[in-house]
């Protein structure tokens, strides 16, 4: 299965209460629409051979014996789906009744998973009619419908696994079972269950619809799992309660696909088991697969064919696409940069910060930080130094920006020409000044970082740095030059979500000359300005002209570092979230770049200056991202070669 993508199904049928052969009939077919679409694995509601409403009828013979033999009809019937599904019915054994999910694949029951926690409160009375089901797996021997006996693996721990998909590796809860303090869902997920299903009858009230999603989705990245929650549909008796058919699809808390409340129907979602095995291999405090008291049952599936992704692939996931909840993420991750800068700044006893301001975007939002700190400190926002240093690049686009924000900010601004300076150090180096090569830029970004570490130790002073996280992970910094600061306050923000951050502050400030400022820098080319300017004074060396489009590299940056891709998987996703905007050939093409320079360029992460995490992501050497400076990229670049 390509990319260890497996696709799932929640099943709320029509549902006639007390007619089994009605229920199998519609419960078929739903499997066999499933069947043809691609899924493997199919959940549908609690005690949906019935209907969960049958109240005293549980108690009559006819119901419970019609619905096992239906569920051994259905077993047959489905033999020739390659599908695994799970269907709930009332199971005696001994004399006791219980709640029970069949395991069916193949034609064959593999198990009986029995409900743990039966309520008996408010609306339920299901102690009336069930007994809470054993944890500990045993077989029970039935009567089949053709006289024989059949025995069937009974228990709550029970641990289904796809011998042909690495990873896909299911368990199962009923209803109550996820809402108890201690879910059985939970012993599933620690015992190496990748995906858990959950046959519901929840019914309907005020806002329980976003409880209920809450849940699901906090169980879910809680066990770093999957979690397919089917519930009982519309057509359950309405005596009392009403149930809404609310369906949920949840991998590693995001929700990957919901029903609408008030119907039937199916909904379907990719399950990536890839990223939920590589999420556990990372935190070494789950530590699944360290018990051993679940049984085991293997199946395989018969065909495994390449899926075509309906999933969401998010272009920019470092940026939430919800207005209201980028403002407010990036409200919070300003107030953990300014909180990181003003602790640091308080525990060192340094009143003064200095700040090289260029005009473009990542020094902006460095200036903006100082000011948020200074603002909790208390300080006078005087004593921000932000220094300005034109050289051969510089514009006046940028130049005048810059002294725009230093002016509107309160800080004091200091012009210091480093044109001088640079070529005495050619002369110094005898380096031709026409030679504009790496030398020609790096001794302008050097002379910079110079002044600004000896102006801040004139005035007991702590430098900012200004570099964010893209430019990190691409190693596109000057080593030793705006490489260097005392304290890196962007060092884990994306290039992409720089800019978000620069708006945020933009549309919120009062002070509308510092606002035009900000939306000019949002609008000038991302550059380094170390290059003479064009003749009509425009910029000349745009960095995404160079090193590739930022929106890209962040995509690939998220998919790497937070799940741990490979290069083709990498690649893939990236075409569907960039189809239309990018040709497959360009992405490729800065995928390459981005593994040459990812690797090449370690030894600058390795000696990284302090500075805030602010999210998943990060590349501090200290933290998130310890990697030898001299590691080969020969196995990443090898596969990525091979892609086309």
């Amino acid at each position: 299965m390509k990319d260890h993508f497996i696709r799932t199904a929640c099943i709320t049928p029509e549902v006639t209460v007390a007619d089994p052969a009605a229920n199998r009939a519609a419960i078929e077919t739903a499997l066999r629409a499933c069947a043809e679409d691609g899924v493997k694995i199919a959940v549908l509601p609690e005690l949906a051979l019935t209907g969960y409403t049958c109240a005293d009828l549980f108690l009559q013979s006819s119901l419970i014996e019609a619905a096992k033999a239906e569920l051994f009809g259905l077993a047959a019937a489905t033999a020739d789906l390659d599908l695994l599904f799970f269907v709930g019915l009332p199971w005696q054994q001994t004399g006791t009744l219980y709640n029970v999910m069949a395991a069916v694949f193949g034609g064959d029951i593999l198990c009986l998973i029995p409900k743990t926690y039966i309520p008996s409160y408010n609306e339920f009375y299901e102690m009336r009619h069930f007994t809470p089901g054993w944890r500990e797996p045993r077989f029970v021997t039935t009567a089949g419908p053709d006289g024989e006996d059949y025995e069937i693996l009974m228990g709550t721990d029970i641990l289904l696994e796809a011998g042909n998909v690495e990873g896909c590796v299911i368990a199962g809860e009923i209803c109550e079972d996820l809402w108890v303090a201690q879910s059985p869902g939970a012993a599933h997920a620690l015992a190496g269950a990748t995906i858990i299903v959950n046959a519901s009858a929840s019914p309907d009230e005020i806002a329980k619809d976003e409880f209920r999603r809450d849940m699901v989705s906090m169980q879910s990245a809680r066990y770093n799992a999957a979690y397919l929650y089917a519930c009982a549909g519309p057509d359950e008796s309405t005596t009392d309660l009403v149930f809404a058919g609310h369906d949920i699809i949840c991998e590693d808390g995001r929700v990957l696909a919901e029903s609408e409340l008030m119907t039937n129907g199916i909904i379907t979602a990719e399950i990536d088991l890839e990223k939920l095995v590589n999420d556990r291999r990372r935190m070494n405090t789950f530590t699944s697969g360290q018990t051993d008291d679940h049984a085991e049952i293997t199946f395989r599936f018969r065909d495994l064919p390449e899926l075509e992704l309906r999933r969401f692939v998010d272009p920019a996931p470092f940026v939430p696409r919800d207005e209201a909840t980028r403002f407010q993420r990036c409200e919070h991750i300003l107030a953990i940069q300014a909180q990181g800068l003003a602790t640091r700044m308080k525990k060192i006893h340094s009143t003064c910060a200095v700040v090289g301001l260029s005009g473009g975007l990542d020094s902006t939002l460095a200036l903006l930080v100082t000011v948020r700190a200074f603002e909790k400190l208390g300080l006078d926002p005087k004593d921000i130094i932000a220094i300005t240093m034109p050289c051969f690049g510089t514009t006046d686009r940028t130049y005048t920006n810059a002294c725009t924000m230093a002016k509107e900010t309160g800080a004091t601004l200091r012009e210091i020409d480093i044109k001088a300076a640079v070529r005495q150090h050619f002369a110094d180096i005898g380096h031709d000044e026409t030679d504009r090569n790496v030398t020609y830029e790096n001794s302008q970004a050097r002379e910079r970082t110079q002044i600004l570490m000896d102006v801040a130790n004139d005035l007991n002073g702590l430098v900012i740095g200004t570099g964010d996280l893209s430019e990190l992970a691409l190693g596109w910094a000057t080593y030793n030059g705006d490489h260097m600061s005392m304290y890196g306050v962007n060092g884990s923000v994306p290039k992409t979500l720089v800019r978000h951050l620069v708006r945020t502050y933009a549309d919120t400030t009062e002070n509308r000359s510092l606002a035009a400022a900000l939306y000019d820098v949002l609008d000038t080319p991302v550059s380094p300005e170390l290059l003479p300017p064009e003749e009509n004074g425009e910029i000349a060396q745009k960095t995404e002209d160079l090193v590739g489009p930022y929106e890209l590299h962040d995509f690939f940056i998220f998919q790497v570092l937070r799940y741990g891709y490979r290069p083709a998987k990498v690649y893939r996703l990236a075409k569907i979230a960039f189809a239309g905007r990018y040709e497959d050939e360009v992405i490729l093409k800065w995928l390459k770049n981005f593994y040459r320079r990812f690797f090449t360029q370690q030894f600058k992460r390795s000696c990284l200056p302090d500075g805030p995490k602010v999210g998943s992501v990060a590349v501090s050497p200290r933290g998130d991202l310890r990697m030898p400076s001299d590691a080969s990229s020969a196995l990443w670049l090898r596969e990525v070669e091979e892609l086309s």
